[in-house]
Formats: structure tokens, C-alpha cells, sequence
């Protein structure tokens, strides 16, 4: 059975879904995360009813020596990583002027640092596999047309399209069985901290006028694992707000 690593898949966020999508098609799936253990072992438990071997592990991903320690105990279990997600992000909407430089360290070094190293380390591993392996970054629509309110989230993420065509043809050269992609969400699961208001304004805002679904995500996940002839594309999963957005 094929193994999938989804960080940040312990909470009942896009990641789960993702993960238990993958677990319906087989896939043993390693379920990562950094603080969240009693909602990573719930997620174990959900999983557990499609069969399979699934596993949480811990680790904190702006630290390389934590990744690496990711890296060997998930293949310690599985001896191999097939699938890679990076689902794993922090954000925050916060004025520019109260942004602070942690503030931007932090969204930094989770989003794009652990990105970058997780695409590192485990896509040499999938190198050596004869298989090779599939890697899906995740990015974000608005890089390209950004919003007020988010200034240290949205560099942290523009970085990710870049990271993944690098990383597409550092690793294809290497082995042409790996791939890297990445999916540029929308509105999908919008954030509590928007009022009702609001979210009817992005969903409205929006060429399809409706708000996203996980299942849009797992549908653009599967996508990519399954077609063998794309590498370093990066899909906007987003009701059309990147080549349109009123308003919001």
C-alpha cells in the first residue's frame, strides 16, 4: 500500500480531508503535527474505519533537525513516503502597523522554511525510490492580488510557487518519476474570525458564488497524484477569484 505524509492533518482542517480521502484509496497515511496530539489521535481513530496502517508523528517544521527526525521515523515505519502535502500553515489577520517581526518570523519559517525543507529531505528520499514519489505544496490565490490585514502572511506563501518549480526540477532531473506541484486555495473553510458578513462578501466575490468545500481540494489533491505528465503546475482551487475578485 502507498504511503502519504500530510502535515498538519491532525485537525479538522483541509489536511484531514485530504488524508481521509487518501485513506479511502488505500494509502497508509502518516499524520503529522506539531501541538494538536489529542486531535491527531481522534483523527487516527477516524481513519481506522478505511483499514490501513496509519500513524501520528510530531515535529515542529521551521526546525531542520525536527524535519529530519520526522523524515526517518515516518520512513523508520514505512520504509518509503510516496506522497508528500504540505497542509501545514499558520496565518493571522493583523493590521500593518501592529505587524511585529515575530510576527513575520513566524509565518515565515512555518509556511515556507518548513515547506522548504520537508521538499528537501523528503523528496531526495523519493529520488532514490524507483517509484519516485508525488509532492503538492500548498500555496494561496491571493499572493497574486492580496488582501488587506495579512502582510505577513501572504510573502511568507508568494514564495511557495517558486519553491515548487525549483524543487520540480531539482528532483526531476534527479529521477523523473518525482513530481512537485502545488494548489492555490480559495475560499475554502473561511476563518471564524470573519463575520457573517464578510464571508458572504468573499463567497459573492467569487465567479461560482458559493464558498469552497474540502472536497474541492481533495478532487484538485487527486488530480495531481494521478497525472504523471504534470510537474511544477501550480492550480488555483479558488471559484475564479485569481483572475477575478470584487471587493473583499
Amino acid at each position: 500500500m502507498p504511503v502519504a505524509l500530510i502535515t498538519g492533518s491532525g485537525k479538522k482542517r483541509v489536511g484531514f480531508h485530504i488524508a481521509e480521502a487518501l485513506a479511502q484509496r488505500g494509502y497508509h497515511i502518516a499524520v503529522h503535527y506539531r501541538t494538536s496530539a489529542k486531535e491527531a489521535a481522534e483523527t487516527l481513530q477516524i481513519l481506522s474505519k478505511w483499514g490501513g496502517q496509519h500513524k501520528a508523528f510530531q515535529a515542529q517544521l521551521a526546525d531542520g533537525k525536527e524535519v529530519q527526525r520526522l523524515v526517518n521515523e515516518v520512513c523508520d515505519a514505512y520504509q518509503t513516503i510516496d506522497v508528500l502535502i504540505n497542509t501545514a500553515a499558520v496565518w493571522g489577520r493583523h493590521p500593518l502597523e501592529k505587524i511585529t517581526a515575530e510576527d513575520v518570523r513566524e509565518q515565515w519559517e512555518i509556511n515556507t522554511l518548513g515547506s522548504f525543507l520537508l521538499c528537501q529531505k523528503i523528496g531526495l528520499k523519493m529520488v532514490e525510490q524507483p517509484l519516485g514519489g508525488c509532492i503538492i505544496n500548498f500555496g494561496d490565490w491571493a499572493t497574486v492580488r492580496p488582501y488587506t490585514d495579512h502582510a505577513a502572511y501572504f510573502p511568507s506563501k508568494g514564495t511557495i510557487p517558486t519553491l515548487t518549480r525549483t524543487f520540480a526540477v531539482e528532483l526531476g532531473l534527479r529521477n523523473p518519476k518525482v513530481r512537485v506541484n502545488c494548489i492555490l486555495p480559495g475560499p475554502v473553510m473561511l476563518p471564524d474570525f470573519l463575520s457573517p458578513e464578510e464571508k458572504q462578501e468573499v463567497i459573492q466575490s467569487t465567479l461560482v458564488k458559493r464558498e469552497g468545500t474540502p472536497q474541492d481540494v481533495v478532487k484538485a489533491v487527486h488530480f495531481l497524484i494521478d497525472c504523471d505528465f504534470v510537474t511544477g503546475v501550480c492550480l488555483p482551487v479558488d471559484g475564479g477569484r485569481t483572475i477575478y475578485a470584487q471587493g473583499y
